[in-house]
């Protein structure tokens, strides 16, 4: 990244909370860069002083899924009004999915998206490479410094995405030269339990069954296919959004950089809506909470919650994909799946750390340092010297989402009318102040994502 011409700005009296520890500290940031931290630092003339008076502040969340919806689907979001949401929300990186229209499934349609957010995006950005059952050279092709890594649905998807092949499948496997993301679900299986239910209700199901049609067991088949798949060649493989209780036994326990300092070749991750929803909430959320995978039994949302303690899960994301208010109203069978969570995701997961089931440093490892070290980011993710300043800074203060207050260009939030006992006081994004706690600062900045492969 080279230098950036932001003001110099001093944080004084705050609690950092990175690489495991939460420590008393000041920390400097220059031309974009974190360029000193400790304690007793003294303002420089011209420097900016932000007085954190004891308030923790931690890297910025890196969200390896979201769907900004850019290019073809503009009319509910694009990469500026998500960006925005995002780094309202304390996201101050994102990586964003292959299902577009047209879909990323070669170099020039991921350049293409990379130059839609160059100058619109207020967050950093990466973009993957889609796989699909007829794009298997342009995966071999992929230079693994352009892209965090390459998209398998192993499920249903937008367009040309769906990848059913099982020989391409096993390629892609064999010669992807990043890593593969996976989304996990049986389609057939669901197909079956979907004409049995259009059987019984046709179009209106009601949406608690959601959880039914796309079952635990439609997402413990094909996760047991991706993890065969990737151990026979020894492909490093990333599971997307788990939501089952089953499905955390397959996963092996412990962190992302072992001792020896060596990394896990297979990974899992949740969702925070996966920790905050449960089947109950469908009877007053309805489709406003449906989503592939569905949201399902309180018995897994607690199961998912441990799995993070234990590090059984190894990153949190949010998979924010919005959809219009008149497209969630439809009956079921044309109700899109998808949830906007950018902007409210990480004071959700500090609820977590509220209720005691999770520390801020757990919190931070989960949606910062563990999504900078399984994409290879270069220089984000942690507060130390000479990284990237992206900050945030959180503040105590409780209060309750409206949807006046949502910047997604969908203009709503499943979390509308829930309490929240942090909020993002500010915000900075290469060292620029991006969100001062009530509006959005200064001009998008957001850098291309640079891997260290």
């Amino acid at each position: 990244m080279p230098p950036i011409a932001s003001k110099p700005t001093l944080i004084v009296n705050a609690r950092l909370v990175s690489d495991g520890r939460e420590f008393e500290s000041d920390l400097r940031m220059e031309n974009g860069r974190i360029a000193q931290i400790g304690t007793g630092l003294s303002a420089r003339e011209g420097e900016h002083v932000v007085d954190a008076a004891g308030r923790r502040v931690l890297p910025g969340m890196i969200d390896d899924q979201v769907h900004f919806r850019e290019p073809g689907m503009e009319y509910k979001a694009d990469i500026a009004t998500e960006s925005a949401a995002a780094v309202a929300g304390g996201l101050t990186s994102f990586m964003d999915m292959p299902n577009t229209n047209p879909p990323t499934l070669d170099a020039a349609a991921l350049e293409d998206k990379y130059a839609r957010a160059a100058g619109r995006a207020r967050a950093n950005y990466g973009f993957y490479m889609g796989a699909s059952n007829d794009n298997l050279e342009a995966v071999k092709a992929i230079d693994p410094l352009r892209t965090p890594g390459v998209k398998v649905f192993m499920g249903a998807s937008t367009g040309n995405m769906l990848v059913d092949n099982p020989e391409t499948l096993d390629a892609i496997f064999k010669y992807a030269p990043t890593p593969i993301i996976t989304h996990c679900e049986d389609t057939p299986m669901i197909d079956a339990t979907l004409a049995q239910f259009k059987a019984r209700f046709g179009d209106d199901i009601p949406a608690e069954f959601h959880a039914d049609i796309r079952s635990r067991q439609a997402c413990m088949k094909s996760t047991l296919l991706a993890l065969e798949l990737a151990r026979r060649n020894d492909s490093r493989l990333h599971v997307l959004h788990i939501s089952t209780a089953d499905e955390l036994a397959l996963f092996e326990r412990g962190p992302l950089i072992r001792g020896d300092g060596t990394r896990k070749r297979i990974t899992a991750e949740t969702c925070i809506h996966f920790l905050r929803f449960d089947r109950a909430d469908y009877a007053t959320l309805g489709h406003l909470i449906k989503c592939n995978p569905s949201i399902k039994e309180a018995s897994d949302r607690e199961a998912l919650i441990a799995a993070v303690a234990e590090d059984v899960i190894d990153v949190l994301a949010t998979d924010h994909a919005p959809h219009t208010l008149e497209e969630k109203s439809r009956p079921y069978t044309g109700a899109p799946s998808g949830l906007p969570l950018v902007q409210y995701a990480l004071v959700a997961a500090l609820e977590l750390v509220r209720e005691g089931k999770l520390t801020t440093a757990q919190v931070v490892q989960k949606v910062s340092h563990a999504p900078a070290q399984l994409f290879d980011v270069a220089q984000r993710g942690f507060l130390r010297e000479g990284f990237a300043a992206d900050i945030v800074l959180i503040d105590d203060t409780p209060f309750t989402v409206r949807r006046e207050d949502v910047l997604s260009k969908c203009g709503w939030s499943p979390f509308e009318g829930r309490t929240f006992h942090s909020r993002i006081g500010a915000t900075w994004v290469n060292g620029e102040l991006v969100w001062d706690g009530s509006q959005l600062a200064g001009t998008p900045n957001g850098q291309r994502l640079e891997f260290a492969r």
